[in-house]
């Protein structure tokens, strides 16, 4: 599971939340902390310990927050937040949102959870590792096309006239 916990917050109050993690809960500490850590204005930063890369997006004083294995990248998480902040304020009025207590939206969870499945199972198109494997793939096929015109020319030079004269 690459997607492993997931929160929207205002500033340091969480609205709602979801954990997939397999021990369950175990990065809500460790989200609360960076919650605390976050500057006032809009910005995006991820946070790194050991295997597990923290990233974070604030928006208007709404902050997404996801956990996530460093094998996902930081590509496919900061589009899963963006697409959750973008879910959430069409879930909810900036009225409820200004309202809310810690928790208050907690309904929420369960589509924060889908959302964090959805992603994980099928992540969107990364267009930069597309070209990267495009790349790879035609660097591939012009070394053997080298390794290809090596073997004539040495077959050629060895057969001293040319391979049409060589005879074996």
């Amino acid at each position: 599971m690459s997607l492993l916990h997931a929160l929207v917050a205002r500033d340091t109050v969480v609205l709602s939340e979801k954990d997939l993690s397999p021990n369950g809960q175990q990065y809500a500490q460790a989200t609360q902390t960076i919650l605390s850590k976050i500057p006032p204005n809009d910005s995006k930063l991820t946070y790194a310990a050991d295997t597990i890369l923290i990233h974070y997006a604030k928006v208007n004083g709404l902050v997404a927050m996801v956990v996530a294995e460093d094998a996902a990248g930081r590509r496919m998480p900061f589009a899963f937040l963006t697409e959750l902040l973008r879910n959430f304020n069409a879930t909810f009025s900036p009225h409820e949102i200004s309202d809310a207590p810690s928790y208050g939206m907690a309904s929420f969870s369960e589509e924060i959870g889908r959302m964090m499945q959805t992603f994980t199972d099928n992540p969107p198109n990364d267009p930069i590792k597309t070209a990267q494997q495009e790349l790879d793939q035609t660097k591939n096929i012009m070394v053997q096309n080298l390794e290809s015109l090596l073997v004539y020319f040495l077959l050629a030079s060895f057969c001293g006239l040319g391979v049409n004269h060589c005879t074996s």
